[in-house]
């Protein structure tokens, strides 16, 4: 097994320590694999598959999660006004990780 992190290196500065700044909270990782795998979402679609997310906690996980360009939101110009969200380029990229995680926990969880 490989390290990304080599030992007397600054973690902070590692790139698993950026990976986390963008992805560590109790939902962004349940966002993006929602968007990857049932998205796009409106705002209130995704509120309910995500219950009980608060509407503050999911706001505030969106907006990080598109300052960081994981993933976008787009506005439609119509009436009523019309915002989707989903995973750009760059999340898409995170899918393949996501899914070890996903089988890894299948593997190991106990009944």
């Amino acid at each position: 097994m490989s390290s990304c992190i080599e030992k007397n290196t600054n973690f902070e500065k590692t790139g698993f320590a950026y990976t986390m700044s963008l992805i560590s909270g109790k939902y962004k990782l349940t966002i993006l694999y929602s968007l990857a795998f049932y998205g796009p979402f409106r705002y209130n679609e995704l509120k309910r598959f995500l219950d009980p997310i608060s509407y503050k906690t999911l706001t505030s996980n969106l907006k990080d999660l598109e300052n960081s360009g994981l993933i976008i939101r787009k506005e439609y110009q119509e009436i009523p006004p019309k915002v989707e969200y989903f995973l750009s380029s760059k999340g898409k990229t995170l899918m393949p990780i996501l899914d070890k995680l996903c089988s890894w926990g299948e593997k190991n969880r106990q009944n």
